[in-house]
């Protein structure tokens, strides 16, 4: 690349669980500039999950954590053109890029789910992904499941 890199902007921690990680989801559910409109979503759908929860002994924010790990793929593929042919070719994934991709498909698939409020949508998409079901976790085993598929061509990483 000919430019410097651009350096990380640090976030601020989110004003109820002090917590970056929300803040960083919050961002990335945010839609037009609206960031209180998607804290009270979030909050909403952790306060959704703290009265639908099985496991007792755990807070709604450890459920969304544990939610947001189900969800993170570990490999992906790659388009790489060797010899006129496009190889899809299985790389690990960086864990930045692990953290934003399970955000994203979290947040793409409760926004596709069934429920009336999105803060609904977002409390059944995170407690299907903790119990390691749903969309988002579906999306993961097919990722998953396309790196499998081509290791055969995992030597020609670049």
């Amino acid at each position: 690349m000919r430019k410097t890199k651009a350096k990380k902007r640090p976030l601020l921690p989110d004003p109820k669980f002090n917590d970056q990680l929300v803040t960083r989801f919050v961002n990335n559910l945010m839609k037009d500039g609206k960031k209180s409109i998607a804290f009270k979503i979030f909050y909403d759908a952790l306060e959704i999950v703290e009265t639908k929860k099985e496991n007792q002994e755990k807070t709604s924010l450890e459920i969304w954590k544990d939610a947001l790990e189900n969800v993170m793929p570990h490999v992906e593929v790659r388009s790489r053109r060797v010899g006129g042919a496009n190889f899809q070719i299985p790389m690990p994934i960086r864990p930045d890029r692990k953290i934003s991709m399970a955000m994203k498909w979290l947040i793409k698939y409760s926004r596709d789910r069934n429920e009336k409020s999105m803060s609904q949508k977002l409390a059944a998409e995170i407690i299907a992904a903790a119990k390691e079901e749903g969309a988002a976790v579906k999306k993961k085993t097919d990722t998953h499941r396309m790196a499998e598929a081509n290791k055969a061509f995992s030597h020609f990483k670049f």
